[in-house]
């Protein structure tokens, strides 16, 4: 089930937050699990098994929890065959394509909650957290459904304090409705318009679109890919909040950035720190030297490009952003802090060239996009008349969504929220959300591919 979508707005949300309200406050962890459980078995209809292997896995988690504890007779060996088996069923759907002629759905979210699992197994390994005694209490705060899909991460040392500790307060409710509308409108209004653009260059073909339009394109879906996971991530700590949890944040204005470095610590943050926590640090991070600090930059980069997809476009992604840090610690860095105005131009084409490989994962038409946005031999003409088609039809999305990646737009909106202008400006952007998923102009969310 879609936050974006009618069933989830007037059906789901309505009647779960009704129960939930209706059963006291010490009680309701109950309609929280049966809730997510609903939530997640509507996007199983399909396929069920899917429910099963999550069971499954949460099951795991319980006794592996227990046996990774200090006092247990081989914290250890359970560790490592624990977080293989969590690590072989991820890779193992994310990469059957790559044995088989048929290509599997990947189970969906199976990439999010088996890093929540395999956080927590290692938190109790490393005495941060004591193992939980209660299944059921493991069971709603793995399965709570804001934060299922697709994020955003959280350590289950938090949600597990909240799981008993949380206070669901009107003022509460109301900061996280805001935030799930003000997310709703990035989704539906901004990334699903945005993005009709990247959606028309893969209809047109690459071989046949203009420098123009290349550019054009690769900006739709930089904006598309950010509005559609930022407006997510707001919907799903609005959702949160409602209920009285308080979910971490995922973005902070990435695209206001000025490196490489400081961009990935404003995007997708709580998938960044699982990397820092998880594998940066253990490896020994930036402590054993200039060599090690670079392998280890270079594995946790690896990595994460194989954590999205299993084409080699993702790793060559991976390695494209790996490749710019590295030259920004052991050059660039000075000269980027030195100059506001250039550093963001930098940094604005070199992330725009990184959604380029992540988006294209056919490596001919990769290097095909290449040419259309440097076309510098053969005194090749740029025509621009499709890309001023473009610009009339999707033109105003475009600007709106251009201003509110600013810091700008955030600072004005935090100031007006709670204000008549903020609750207007929210009525105004559901009901034009409403409108265009009754007409059908909406999309799925782009990371639940991931």
């Amino acid at each position: 089930m879609l936050f974006s979508s009618l069933n989830f707005l007037f059906i789901f949300l309505p009647a779960f937050l009704g129960v939930y309200y209706l059963v006291p406050q010490r009680h309701r962890n109950w309609p929280l699990l049966a809730g997510s459980l609903v939530f997640y078995g509507y996007g199983l209809r399909a396929r069920p098994w899917v429910m099963v292997l999550f069971l499954l896995l949460v099951c795991l988690t319980y006794v592996a929890g227990r046996g990774v504890e200090p006092e247990a007779k081989r914290p250890r060996a359970m560790l490592a065959a624990s977080l293989g088996i969590m690590a072989g069923c991820l890779l193992g759907f994310k990469y059957a394509g790559l044995f088989t002629t048929h290509n599997p759905a990947l189970p969906l979210g199976i990439s999010f909650f088996s890093f929540q699992m395999m956080a927590y197994i290692i938190d109790v390994y490393w005495g941060r957290i004591p193992a939980e005694r209660s299944f059921r209490k493991l069971f709603t705060a793995l399965a709570l459904f804001p934060k299922l899909i697709s994020g955003p991460l959280a350590p289950y040392g938090s949600i597990a304090r909240q799981m008993t500790q949380r206070s669901s307060t009107w003022q509460r409710f109301d900061y996280g409705l805001r935030d799930f509308i003000l997310g709703l409108g990035m989704k539906v209004l901004l990334a699903d318009q945005i993005g009709g653009i990247w959606r028309q260059v893969e209809a047109i073909g690459i071989g046949s679109i203009s420098t123009p339009l290349a550019w054009l394109g690769i900006v739709s879906f930089s904006l598309q890919l950010y509005f559609d996971f930022y407006g997510y991530s707001l919907m799903a700590i609005g959702v949160g909040r409602m209920i009285g949890f308080r979910l971490p944040k995922n973005f902070v204005t990435p695209y206001a950035s000025r490196s490489v470095s400081e961009f990935w610590r404003r995007w997708h943050i709580t998938l960044g720190r699982w990397f820092l926590e998880y594998i940066y640090i253990p490896l020994g991070g930036n402590r054993k030297g200039k060599l090690k600090e670079i392998r280890n930059l270079f594995i946790v980069w690896v990595l994460t490009g194989i954590w999205h997809g299993s084409t080699l476009n993702f790793l060559l992604w991976g390695l494209y952003i790996f490749l710019f840090m590295l030259i920004e610690k052991l050059w660039l860095e000075p000269y980027l802090e030195a100059s506001p105005v250039w550093s963001h131009v930098y940094l604005l084409i070199v992330i725009l060239i990184s959604w380029l490989i992540f988006a294209v994962t056919d490596l001919n038409q990769l290097g095909l996009y290449f040419t259309k946005l440097f076309p510098f031999f053969g005194g090749v003409q740029i025509p621009y008349g499709d890309a001023l088609r473009m610009l009339e039809k999707y033109g105003e999305a475009l600007l709106a969504g251009i201003n509110v990646c600013t810091p700008g737009f955030m600072r004005t909106w935090d100031k007006n929220r709670q204000k008549y202008l903020g609750t207007l400006f929210l009525v105004v952007i559901f009901w034009c959300a409403v409108y265009f998923l009754a007409a059908g102009l909406n999309d799925p969310f782009l990371y639940f591919s991931f």
